[in-house]
């Protein structure tokens, strides 16, 4: 028997796959064998046209890229929203990319500040000054930092951290009972973009079946529209502390304190991937192997895996 035949008849015993299979999967089974066998021998085993295979493996490379392409787009046209105070729509944006020497349609542009909700604040400005005027920026919590639950209350806050010589912004939520931080998100910019994707990060991992509160201060962030809507759309409590009183959101303060002094000081990452790396490890560490002070030396993690013991109707999340 030729050698070539042998090979042949040696992919089809070992693959799933059949001639008869539909073509995407051959296509993906030859992409897999491609490393150990010849693409013509592949191709002639599964009784695919060459053409149409490299078609295929030019198509995916292409649409590849071109996400790649609107993920670094993304990031290039955040930055340029938040540079100009949120003040420009797509077509300014569009323009100062052409000019930064960017190759991307408008269109394009629009579309991805339409699915990250950046929509340019000039043209309602004074509709939003005039309902920030009606909001009611009252400081429920008043400093009650002992709770009888989790998700009775949660505090978050935003704190800047510069390295390889830029800010990025830590946005971190923590729940009041077990002081466990459910939630965090790290960004170049302090944005209401910032705090809604750490808010729904959050929502999202608990079970929410009792009222909560959501404790912060009056930051921009916090107090947007948008921000309050998402809170709201999820029966969320508000309670803001007043102007200038930090000690109003202590617990946020001094977690932050904790977090740079023992990790962020001392670890010193040189860039951003470092820097997301370290924070994740700590608050693995400080959720699960860091006793704490309030939990009478528990951590966050046994202190309210505690309370769900002793409450077998309770189902956490």
């Amino acid at each position: 028997m030729h050698k070539r035949q042998k090979i042949i008849i040696e992919i089809l015993q070992n693959s799933k796959v059949t001639p008869l299979s539909p073509l995407k999967e051959k296509f993906e089974e030859i992409t897999q064998l491609s490393d150990k066998y010849n693409i013509n021998t592949l191709c002639t085993a599964f009784k695919v046209a060459k053409g149409s295979y490299y078609n295929h493996v030019f198509r995916k490379k292409e649409n590849t890229l071109n996400e790649q392409k609107q993920s670094r787009m993304t990031t290039l046209i955040e930055e340029i929203y938040f540079e100009f105070n949120q003040i420009f729509g797509a077509s300014k944006i569009y323009a100062i990319l052409k000019y930064r020497g960017y190759a991307i349609s408008e269109r394009m542009v629009a579309k991805i500040m339409h699915q990250n909700e950046w929509f340019a604040v000039r043209s309602n400005s004074k509709k939003l000054y005039l309902q920030e005027q009606k909001i009611k920026k009252e400081n429920l919590l008043n400093r009650q930092f002992t709770v009888s639950r989790p998700n009775e209350v949660w505090v978050s806050d935003v704190t800047i951290f510069s390295c390889a010589h830029r800010k990025f912004y830590i946005c971190v939520i923590l729940d009041l009972y077990s002081r466990k931080v459910i939630a965090y998100s790290i960004s170049n910019n302090n944005s209401t973009q910032l705090t809604k994707r750490t808010f729904l990060k959050a929502i999202n991992s608990r079970s929410i079946t009792e009222p909560l509160m959501f404790h912060s201060d009056q930051g921009a962030n916090y107090t947007s529209t948008r921000f309050m809507q998402t809170l709201k759309s999820h029966n969320v409590l508000q309670s803001l502390s007043q102007k200038g009183t930090p000690y109003d959101n202590s617990v946020m303060e001094s977690f932050f304190k904790t977090l740079k002094c023992e990790n962020l000081y001392r670890s010193i990452p040189n860039s951003e991937k470092e820097l997301k790396a370290t924070v994740s490890t700590y608050i693995d560490f400080y959720n699960n192997h860091r006793p704490h002070t309030f939990l009478r030396n528990q951590t966050p993690e046994s202190f309210e895996s505690l309370y769900y013991k002793k409450k077998p109707d309770v189902l956490e999340n």
